[in-house]
């Protein structure tokens, strides 16, 4: 069931990194961007921890964080 899950999540995620203004998508200050963080703790963590990692890092995400961070 949880694997259902983890794809419409991910399918929502490359969804909204279809209609995302590109504006928004070249100020990203981090690597790999927040969207492909929560795709990857996702797959890796599991629905619950991945969404909760992946809103953690969204809130972390303004000047002065950033660099390299990968879940």
């Amino acid at each position: 069931m949880e694997k259902y899950f983890k794809k419409l999540l991910v399918s929502l995620i490359f969804i909204y990194q279809k209609v995302m203004p590109k504006d928004l998508r070249d100020e990203c200050l981090y690597q790999p961007t927040c969207s492909n963080y929560m795709v990857r703790a996702i797959l890796k963590y599991g629905c619950i921890k991945g969404i909760f990692l992946g809103l953690k890092r969204i809130s972390r995400c303004r000047y002065p964080n950033g660099g390299v961070d990968y879940p």
